[in-house]
C-alpha cells in the first residue's frame, strides 16, 4: 500500500466551513475510484494550507490518478500546484473494521 499526502498553500485563508464546501464538491469523483482505499481531506487550523491524504492499494493505482490533468485541476481549483509526499504503508490499523491490514 502507498500513502500520498498532497498539500497546497491557499492563495488566501479559508474557514473550516469554506474548506468543507469545496471538498464536498470534489469528493464524489473519488467514490469507487479504482485502487483508492480511503481519502482524507484536510485544512490547517489557520486555513492557509489544505490537501488530501490518500491510501492506495498500489503505486500504480496512484500513478493513474496523479496525471498532468489532475495537477491542472488542483491548480485551477485551489490556485496553486500540489506538493506531494509519497510514503510506503506496510501496515494499517483500522479500528472501524477492527482489523490490522498488511500488504504482504
Amino acid at each position: 500500500m502507498i500513502t500520498v499526502m498532497v498539500e497546497f498553500k491557499l492563495p488566501q485563508p479559508v474557514t473550516r466551513a469554506q474548506a468543507r464546501e469545496t471538498f464536498m464538491s470534489t469528493a464524489p469523483k473519488y467514490v469507487g475510484m479504482a485502487g483508492l482505499i480511503r481519502k482524507y481531506y484536510f485544512v490547517t487550523q489557520d486555513g492557509t494550507r489544505a490537501g488530501g491524504i490518500y491510501l492506495w492499494k498500489s503505486r500504480e493505482d496512484a500513478d493513474r490518478v496523479y496525471t498532468e490533468d489532475w495537477k491542472a485541476f488542483v491548480r485551477g481549483k485551489y490556485g496553486t500546484d500540489p506538493v506531494m509526499t509519497w510514503l510506503e504503508c506496510p501496515v494499517v490499523v483500522d479500528n472501524v473494521s477492527n482489523e490490522i491490514i498488511s500488504d504482504d
